[in-house]
């Protein structure tokens, strides 16, 4: 499905080579089958995009999606944090890229979003669906994150919504993110960055770090948001046990 990688190619840091190829970008989306308000907004975001300066995307770029966890495009910062069982969980979705036949051509973790969407765009209409609407909750999380900043990049992450045909009980999330505190500001980053005293009658003390580790404080809250982790399908784990 070539859409999924258009929205792959917005969704990654903008180049002048994504620039170079708006109006491909714009035939792709236009004889997509998607709905008209999903093909407007997209067609939108794109002309919008590549009217402004490069360096001026760049850097709202980096200040969207590299401060903070919030609006992290790495899926398993969401579902496991910095837990152990991320780790394991970029190895099962790196096998299952390699069982499929993708071979991962990036430094990017196999979890980032463009590059997850590069690799479904290789599949079936059905596997798509059924991959996307994995993550639908995530996605929905972003896109109401998005919203409350007024961003313009919320469209790509419902035109994804849209094409996993899921639907997904937005006003639940839309709530539990409406009491986020921002994890972009600069107190907030100073407070992330600030050293923890270290307390011998903490009960932390003395386990594995990675037990120590909370979640971000802006992850999917389970007792207010459904946590949808990744699944693996039969199908692809009876391929992944024979590597």
């Amino acid at each position: 499905m070539l859409l999924l990688k258009v929205i792959s190619h917005l969704l990654d840091y903008p180049t002048q080579a994504l620039f170079d190829a708006k109006d491909e970008l714009l035939c792709v989306v236009e004889q997509s089958d998607i709905s008209v308000e999903t093909q407007t907004g997209l067609t939108g975001f794109i002309c919008e995009l590549t009217q402004r300066d490069l360096y001026d995307v760049q850097e709202s770029y980096d200040l969207l999606f590299d401060r903070g966890r919030a609006l992290s495009l790495l899926l398993f910062e969401h579902v496991h944090g910095e837990s152990r069982d991320r780790g394991q969980a970029m190895v099962d979705l790196m096998n299952v890229y390699k069982a499929n036949g993708f071979e991962v051509d990036s430094s990017q973790l196999p979890d980032y979003i463009p590059l997850y969407l590069e690799f479904l765009s290789l599949q079936t209409p059905e596997f798509i669906q059924e991959w996307l609407g994995d993550i639908s909750h995530i996605l929905t999380m972003l896109s109401e994150r998005l919203k409350e900043r007024d961003c313009y990049y919320k469209v790509l992450l419902d035109s994804l919504i849209e094409v996993s045909g899921v639907e997904v009980e937005r006003a639940e999330i839309a709530q539990a993110v409406s009491k986020e505190e921002r994890d972009d500001t600069v107190e907030a980053i100073d407070k992330e960055w600030e050293d923890r005293e270290i307390r011998f009658d903490d009960p932390a003390v003395g386990q594995c770090p990675s037990a120590g580790i909370q979640q971000s404080q802006n992850a999917l809250d389970p007792n207010t948001v459904h946590q949808v982790p990744i699944k693996w399908h039969e199908a692809d784990a009876a391929q992944v046990s024979g590597l």
